[in-house]
């Protein structure tokens, strides 16, 4: 197992950029809550284990944070595991029906990611979305009204659990179908590269997905026009209930695109995370594409239906809980740089608690879509939105 991220020193420099992200109401008095941090204290930190390279110069171990982007990458994990364990319990009270699948023990992946990169900057995804609904700025409400498939979802509740969606903020979603956001993810950066947007675009994908044509078909369009794409194989190790080196002669994903460069990171490190976005992003502008592998793991099961425990043992996953847990881990920083104590983090996370529960009772609150709703946005207005009979002389309909 990974040793925890060790801290090496801290500076006061006044360039530190601070982040500032609203993850729920700005009402909410957890983000009014006073905490004695330094917004330009810069604090030097060390990731927990080197980055391994493939065809590139890996990164500097070493990351710059700030006193308060230390103790927000704390509120914004502890919201999402929040978020997902609510989840959880909706779907066993049968209030969010069929696929769900949870991204807690990922969420230094999604806080790191976001920390280095800017709405510009696209994200598409697989079907564990949730987390990274949020992180882009999307709402608890709009999260779990989507989840209970309520008309204030993200996806005015036609969605679900698989495709949370927020284009003003870069998210192109999550999609169902294995690796098929991967083409979509190029074809983002290809509009970036021809509008000159100088942004990229992160598509990501399991280890499941690792091994699908697509993907590298994909990826050697990218290559072959210097895409500004970055693929992100989010390996938490099981593809639904296979073990990667049951399913993968090669599981060094990193590696798998040979001509592409690639990184291994450590994914259950938020500042790793952080350090190897900002390097891939800063790489991509300048060369083209790039693998990141976040060695990363989900707690729950591949989905709802899925125990979790039948292709792994509950050692296993109480150890990497043990060791490895990545909001223990920002926990334990926040802590050894004294941003807070003991009990005010335990009383951040009853507040955020209380955020969970107060969102889900507004979200329940939301009404089903109108019948009517099932004809909106299948056809783009004035193509395609009128029925012909066999004949094609009389219109049998139009939708609306």
């Amino acid at each position: 197992m990974m040793n925890l991220t060790k801290l090496i020193s801290s500076a006061s420099s006044s360039s530190a950029a601070s982040r500032s992200k609203t993850l729920i109401s700005s009402s909410s008095s957890l983000l009014n809550r006073s905490f004695s941090t330094d917004d330009s204290k810069v604090l030097t930190i060390e990731t927990s284990i080197p980055f391994t390279a493939h065809n590139c110069e890996p990164p500097s171990r070493t990351v710059e944070t700030t006193e308060k982007e230390l103790l927000g990458f704390f509120k914004e994990m502890a919201l999402m595991r929040r978020m997902e364990i609510a989840a959880d319990s909706l779907y066993k009270s049968k209030l969010i029906r069929g696929f769900c699948h949870l991204y807690d023990g990922q969420e230094a992946v999604a806080v790191g990611m976001e920390a280095a990169i800017t709405k510009k900057d696209c994200i598409i995804t697989a079907y564990r979305d949730h987390c990274i609904f949020l992180g882009r700025g999307g709402t608890l409400v709009e999260a779990f009204s989507e989840l209970m498939g309520r008309r204030d979802g993200c996806s005015k509740g036609k969605g679900g659990s698989m495709h949370f969606y927020k284009k003003d903020s870069g998210f192109y979603g999550g999609h169902g179908i294995v690796g098929a956001q991967v083409p979509l993810g190029i074809g983002l950066s290809f509009a970036q590269k021809y509008n000159k947007d100088e942004a990229v675009t992160f598509a990501m994908y399991g280890d499941g997905a690792a091994n699908q044509g697509q993907l590298f078909e994909a990826l050697n369009i990218a290559a072959l026009w210097d895409l500004p794409a970055i693929l992100v194989c989010e390996n938490n190790h099981y593809g639904m209930g296979t073990a990667e080196w049951r399913a993968a002669k090669s599981p060094a994903y990193y590696k798998r695109g040979d001509y592409v460069p690639g990184l291994k990171v450590d994914g259950m490190d938020a500042f790793a995370v952080k350090q190897a976005c900002k390097f891939a992003k800063e790489h991509v502008l300048q060369k083209g594409p790039i693998i990141l592998e976040m060695d990363t793991y989900r707690y729950h099961g591949h989905s709802m239906s899925d125990p979790g425990s039948t292709y792994r043992t509950r050692d296993e996953i109480s150890g990497v809980r043990q060791e490895r847990d990545p909001v223990e881990r920002i926990r334990k920083l926040v802590l050894a740089h004294d941003l807070a104590t003991e009990k005010e983090l335990k009383d951040m996370e009853k507040e955020i608690r209380k955020e969970v529960d107060d969102a889900i009772a507004q979200a329940k609150e939301s009404p089903m879509p109108e019948p009517s709703e099932l004809f909106t946005n299948v056809y783009v207005k004035g193509f395609g939105v009128e029925s012909y009979g066999a004949d094609r002389k009389e219109v049998r309909a139009v939708l609306p």
